[in-house]
């Protein structure tokens, strides 16, 4: 989990919002199912999961199209809705299409699994990074280009076009938002609600793994020393 919450409005005045974790991935070079790898004393899906319950409205978890759904926060099980990709082998496109369609609220927040070091402050600066515009899409610019994930979009037409690609042969992630033409959201700009940059880094390999674990520790460090101050 991320240290205390702050800063922009988590709505940006835009009405209600789901927050969608993609989790259908496997994680081959970590052995297998990597969501359930432990960091910090849960699987690594549950961090992902707990970064937006300050933010979001709903949660719901995309698991894969096939096998064992991701395990979920005991405490929190009520309280998520849970769906599969809508096909396998798609990938996470697919995993955003079924969150899209489970999801009720007129914008999603989705977020990869395993991004395990998202603060609060800047899914919260993202959902608000509109203004009083409504782009069909905003994402956060890296280096010379964008990220995926996290991302925001309008439900409706993003559900309606991830429909449409998945049966053609254009299905990535980045071309689905590509297509939905998103706003990009400078570094200039997002360094402010994460100087560290933290939500870069998701886990694909050990030393992924090990980094998010240096990240969450010196969270709780800095935790720690604000209640003793």
């Amino acid at each position: 989990m991320s240290p205390d919450a702050g800063g922009p409005d988590p709505a940006g005045g835009q009405g209600l919002v789901s927050g969608i974790v993609l989790a259908g991935g496997r994680g081959e070079r970590l052995g297998g199912d990597k969501l359930r790898l432990a960091l910090d004393g849960r699987p690594l899906l549950q961090h992902a999961i707990l970064s937006l319950l300050p933010i979001v409205d709903r949660i719901v978890v995309a698991g894969p199209a096939e096998g064992q759904l991701p395990e979920l926060p005991e405490d929190l099980a009520g309280d998520l809705v849970v769906t599969r990709d809508v096909r396998t082998g798609l990938g996470p496109l697919a995993g955003a299409a079924a969150g899209l369609a489970a999801a009720e609220e007129v914008r999603a927040l989705i977020v990869g699994g395993d991004q395990v070091a998202l603060r609060p402050e800047l899914l919260a600066g993202l959902l608000g990074a509109a203004g009083g515009s409504s782009p069909a899409a905003l994402v956060l610019a890296e280096e010379d280009g964008w990220r995926p994930l996290p991302c925001v979009v309008v439900r409706a037409p993003a559900l309606a076009l991830a429909r449409r690609r998945l049966d053609g042969p254009h299905r990535s992630l980045r071309g689905w938002l590509e297509a939905l033409g998103p706003t990009v959201v400078d570094e200039t700009v997002w360094r402010a609600w994460d100087p560290d940059a933290t939500w870069q880094a998701d886990v694909d390999t050990p030393d992924d793994l090990a980094r998010a674990g240096r990240i969450l520790r010196a969270w709780q460090g800095a935790r720690t020393g604000r209640a003793r101050s």
